[in-house]
């Protein structure tokens, strides 16, 4: 993995090339950003340029025997941990090779797809306690290479307690020439004092134009690019499953313009026949047509304000806009971006889908009328 694969960021890619330049690489650094963000490619362009035999200016060499083992990531200096399903196996290792075909069929992935290549129950993935063992395990070998032992930790934050712990006591004391690149969705629930110890480095999200060009490359027309990546809001997994099931997509357009009409009517059992049909989806499709949702209240505002020059939509979403961009407008905007994102934390949190949903109806019946 080089830098150069990686769209933007050019200043953190400077800054990380310069405390290899310089000799003050901070042990412990962590990247923080959300899924769908390039932080695993960071950390690894991040290696491979510190592995490198043959640094260039701005970028490893990308043909030294070095890169070529992290690009295969079969460097003997660099360790991987990763949540793993218990039940499967207990530490990365019987799992290596699937974790190397992960990363290079799909670079750019999260915890729910790793799960779901993991395991076909789809059970909670952890980085438990036996791992924690490895971990130390690994680090107390020396460097085959003679240079810095990397343990990269995916997921950071789902250690469990004792893992954490462990991982607590090393960064106190770190071995020799050992660097700790940890990877993290979400920095918030890795322990404070964990946090503390490391150098904290935000991946921010893809540029929109980013997206609608990686969407384009792979056939998809010029109009549809640009809905696909409006609605991934900089996130290159939403973009890749809106573009691998264009099913879904006419789904969740078929479902908001349904919300929109019976509410609009207060057609109390179209309401309720609605709710049926949105709780009958998965808890994963029910939180993206929530950011479906969101995507179309935005677009709405767009066509209002910008007469269709900053709208991203497609063929069929700028027919519906037509005629309903003006029900959204200053006086109720906000209501429906809140309670689309109160919907999205709720389902996020195992809330009961159906009853959810009877209440979202209910909101958008009345502020659909304050327009």
């Amino acid at each position: 993995m080089q830098f150069n694969s990686i769209p933007g960021q050019e200043e953190l890619k400077s800054h990380l090339i310069e405390e290899v330049k310089g000799g003050k690489i901070s042990h412990a650094q962590l990247f923080a950003g959300k899924a769908g963000h390039a932080t695993l490619p960071m950390a690894l362009a991040f290696v491979q340029y510190l592995f490198c035999e043959n640094k260039q200016e701005k970028d490893s060499c990308g043909t030294c025997p070095s890169c070529k083992k992290v690009s295969d990531l079969q460097h003997p200096d660099l360790h991987f941990s990763f949540p793993t399903v218990q039940t499967i196996s207990k530490t990365t290792n019987p799992l290596l090779a699937l974790w190397r075909t992960q990363i290079q069929e799909q670079p750019i992935f999260d915890l729910y797809h790793w799960t779901k290549r993991m395991d076909d129950k789809e059970r909670k993935p952890i980085i438990g306690t036996e791992e924690s063992l490895e971990i130390v395990k690994k680090l107390s070998l020396k460097s085959y290479e003679g240079g810095y032992k990397v343990m990269l930790i995916w997921m950071a934050e789902e250690m469990n307690a004792t893992c954490a712990n462990k991982l607590l006591k090393i960064l106190e004391e770190p071995p020799a020439k050992t660097l700790f690149l940890l990877v993290t969705d979400n920095p918030d629930k890795l322990l404070t004092t964990i946090l503390s110890r490391t150098q904290i480095l935000r991946i921010s999200s893809y540029p929109i134009d980013i997206i609608q060009q990686v969407v384009e490359r792979s056939g998809i027309g010029r109009q549809l690019a640009e809905s696909i990546a409006a609605r991934s809001n900089g996130n290159l997994i939403d973009a890749q499953q809106i573009m691998g099931d264009q099913s879904e997509a006419n789904l969740f357009r078929e479902l908001f313009i349904q919300l929109m009409r019976v509410c609009f009517k207060k057609d109390v059992n179209a309401m309720l026949d609605w709710t049926d049909a949105i709780s009958a989806l998965s808890r994963e499709g029910q939180k993206q047509f929530v950011q479906y949702a969101l995507h179309m209240v935005r677009q709405s505002l767009l066509k209002n304000y910008t007469q269709d020059m900053l709208t991203r939509v497609s063929q069929e979403e700028a027919a519906f806009l037509a005629n309903f961009a003006r029900f959204i407008s200053n006086n109720n905007a906000l209501d429906f971006m809140e309670i689309f994102n109160d919907a999205h934390y709720h389902l996020d949190r195992n809330a009961f889908g159906k009853l959810l949903f009877t209440q979202l109806c209910f909101q958008v019946m009345r502020f659909i009328h304050r327009a």
